[in-house]
């Protein structure tokens, strides 16, 4: 009788063991399974957003930059691009998005041809509004958009 006590007291404890450990073990494996479904929805879409600058040109009081998607996907979300503008001197400096009610520096755009979406081969016409005038030289513009994809171009105003 000794003999099956323990052995009901074993297997108990074993079944218990058991599912201690699957309840720990599971939630690790579910957490790491859409960590990786994740990461492989943003490397799809890093894949299928390509922009390239089509023609950049500047004023002493504002830079127009035109940016084509040459991607097959439409691309969301144009005002959580990161703008980085290159002046004389190596100064650099990120431009906020705005409006004409921003203050300057800003940047905004206007999506070319009556478009209402950054569609694959639409332009997009991006004017940064500088703080003060331009001065002669070579600048440097550079659009980050919020997945990361990027394009740059240098321009010189005379």
């Amino acid at each position: 009788m000794d003999k099956i006590i323990v052995t009901v007291l074993l297997i108990i404890a074993g079944i218990t063991t058991a599912f201690a450990v699957f309840n720990s073990v599971y939630p690790a494996v579910e957490r790491s399974g859409q960590s990786i479904s994740s990461a492989a929805d943003d490397i799809s879409n890093r894949i299928t957003t390509r922009i390239e600058i089509i023609q950049a040109g500047a004023t002493n009081t504002s830079v127009d930059v035109w940016v084509k998607n040459v991607a097959s996907s439409r691309i969301i979300g144009i005002e959580g691009s990161t703008i980085f503008f290159y002046g004389e001197q190596g100064e650099i400096s990120t431009i906020p998005f705005g409006n004409e009610a921003s203050p300057p520096p800003y940047w905004s755009y206007q999506l070319e041809g009556n478009n209402t979406q950054w569609s694959q081969t639409v332009l997009n016409r991006i004017t940064i509004h500088p703080a003060g005038l331009l001065q002669p030289g070579v600048y440097k513009f550079q659009i980050s958009l919020w997945n990361g994809v990027s394009a740059e171009t240098s321009f010189s105003l005379k």
